[in-house]
């Protein structure tokens, strides 16, 4: 479980990342990722103060435009997943809306409506 050892988990989690990133480029069309490298890396360096965010992130790129999600309290559920409350995850998520603009990425907020019409959204997002 990482709540034992948050930064070897986040180290985990960054290896893990950049190795679906060089998976990615194997794939016709678009891939999606729900988290990946840069959420990792700021969280990491959030956590120690070590600087591997920019070097990391800079080097391994997405695509310029991330879609995001607010944590949405209506929705949001604490579980076995999911163990951080929604403070915590308000916290987590401006810290990410500070990081993408800052390493040169666009976001988008995803709309709140129905997952049909989420999909849609980033769909549409995409070919523009």
């Amino acid at each position: 479980m990482p709540w034992g050892d948050l930064a070897m988990f986040l180290r985990r989690a960054i290896d893990i990342a950049l190795a679906d990133h060089v998976a990615a480029v194997e794939h016709k069309g678009w891939v999606f990722f729900d988290r990946g490298l840069v959420d990792a890396a700021s969280a990491l360096e959030a956590l120690t103060g070590e600087p591997v965010l920019r070097p990391l992130c800079m080097t391994h790129r997405y695509h310029r435009r991330m879609f995001m999600a607010p944590p949405w309290p209506d929705i949001y559920v604490t579980d076995t997943d999911r163990k951080h409350g929604f403070d915590a995850a308000v916290v987590e998520y401006r810290r990410l809306m500070e990081t993408y603009p800052a390493l040169e990425y666009e976001v988008l907020h995803l709309p709140k409506s129905t997952t049909a019409a989420r999909a849609d959204f980033v769909l549409a997002s995409l070919d523009g």
